[in-house]
């Protein structure tokens, strides 16, 4: 088990040049995208710019607002919004703080989103037989989390308490 902190504490100064009131943490970069935490103080700004990756833009606590080109929206916690790679997006919190993840995702395209699309698969193995008619799609990776054990099923011969 690996556990990425972040949170107070952990944060640095985040956000293009010209950003005030911000600071975050990334909790995990690699080929398949980056996730990070985001804190915005009152009056924080990130300033508008444009990235080459599909974002999730997830706020989890307070509220602001986002900007997707020219247009502008109030989002709350709870609310998610997409920017679409190489659009001029930003975020900002008036007299209120906010906090988001941002899930950046360097190989999607706005077109996965929309339902009944799929995006083309390059490799022949990672692609289920489709029926006639029917678009093939890449096979899913992964598995169930493991099950947390009763207390009547842990073992505590390797002398940890329950």
């Amino acid at each position: 088990m690996e556990i990425r902190r972040f949170g107070p504490g952990h944060r640095r100064p985040e956000g293009p040049p010209g950003t005030t009131g911000l600071t975050g943490q990334v909790i995990h970069s690699g080929p398949e995208g980056t996730i990070a935490e985001l804190a915005f103080s009152r009056r924080a700004l990130i300033t508008p710019h444009s990235n080459p990756n599909l974002t999730y833009f997830i706020v989890i606590s307070g509220g602001g607002f986002v900007q997707v080109g020219d247009e502008r929206a109030r989002v709350n916690h709870g609310e998610a919004v997409i920017w679409p790679p190489g659009e001029l997006h930003g975020a900002y919190t008036d007299g209120t703080e906010m906090r988001a993840i941002v899930v950046e995702l360097p190989h999607a395209q706005p077109s996965d989103l929309i339902e009944g699309t799929v995006r083309p698969v390059e490799a022949a193995s990672d692609v289920a037989a489709a029926e006639p008619g029917q678009t093939a799609v890449a096979r899913a990776r992964g598995a169930l989390a493991e099950r947390t054990p009763t207390k009547k099923e842990y073992d505590t011969s390797a002398g940890e308490p329950w």
